[in-house]
């Protein structure tokens, strides 16, 4: 574990991401709903779809990224374990990680 320098300005930016996501998660599925609404009148839809737009871009779910949290990679990352392919495998083959064994048959 000593040779994964943790990546700390992707993980903090990611992290805010995702604390920013969760803060205005339910103004975003509030006007969300209400701008698709197609029952209401024009204008609160238009209007809905404004306050939408005005909130703070990375308030959005869909731009958290799952990252690994020692080396930042965000490409083939396993969520359940948070931490890239290749580190996965160097920790496993190390005997680190509890109960994930190497197959071999």
């Amino acid at each position: 574990m000593e040779n994964y320098k943790m990546s700390d300005k992707r993980n903090l930016r990611d992290q805010k991401r995702r604390a920013l996501a969760e803060k205005y998660e339910l103004r975003h599925r509030l006007y969300k709903a209400l701008s698709k609404d197609t029952e209401l009148p024009m204008e609160i839809r238009e209007k809905n779809r404004s306050k939408l737009a005005d909130l703070p871009r990375n308030s959005s779910f869909t731009r958290v990224m799952n990252r690994c949290i020692y080396t930042g990679r965000a490409k083939a990352v396993y969520q359940m374990f948070r931490m890239s392919r290749i580190v996965f495998r160097d920790l496993a083959g190390k005997g680190i990680l509890h109960g994930v064994k190497k197959a071999s048959w």
